[in-house]
């Protein structure tokens, strides 16, 4: 899976506000819902609290369906923080962006696809290799035809 596109969030012109409800939803069986919220939920503040480290990407590939990242969907990373094993990357291997799941092994570093099809990715000594930034979110639609 690569990255398609790059943005840069600014700080100053996106804002959302939206109504944030008290009430959880039930993924179960459902209950009455109460129209009842508490006050709004800032987006910005939420998603990306260091946005002049955070950056929006468009994925292109399905090596990471696993996690929930699809082709098309959008990732927020977040340059400031410190890559541990586990993390969902973004990394740079011969000049080419790609997301995947950060391990770090004995052996040394793998980036872990999350799709069986696909390979990990073991990082050589000769590759020239980057951790660009960390996901942490994903933009997913739920219902676009």
């Amino acid at each position: 899976m690569r990255v398609a596109a790059v943005q840069r969030v600014c700080s100053s012109t996106f804002r959302a506000r939206v109504p944030f409800a008290l009430e959880r939803v039930q993924a179960g069986f459902p209950s009455p819902a109460q129209d009842y919220c508490s006050a709004d939920i800032d987006l910005h503040e939420h998603l990306m609290p260091n946005p002049d480290s955070t950056f929006i990407l468009t994925v292109a590939g399905n090596s990471m369906i696993g996690a929930g990242i699809h082709d098309g969907d959008q990732v927020v990373v977040d340059r400031s923080i410190r890559p541990r094993d586990g993390h969902i990357v973004i990394a740079v291997i011969d000049n080419e962006l790609t997301v995947k799941r950060l391990r770090l092994t004995q052996d040394g570093v793998v980036l872990q696809a999350e799709n069986p099809i696909y390979p990990d990715l073991r990082v050589c000594s000769m590759d020239q290799f980057v951790i660009w930034g960390v996901v942490t979110w994903t933009l997913h639609p739920s219902c676009l035809s």
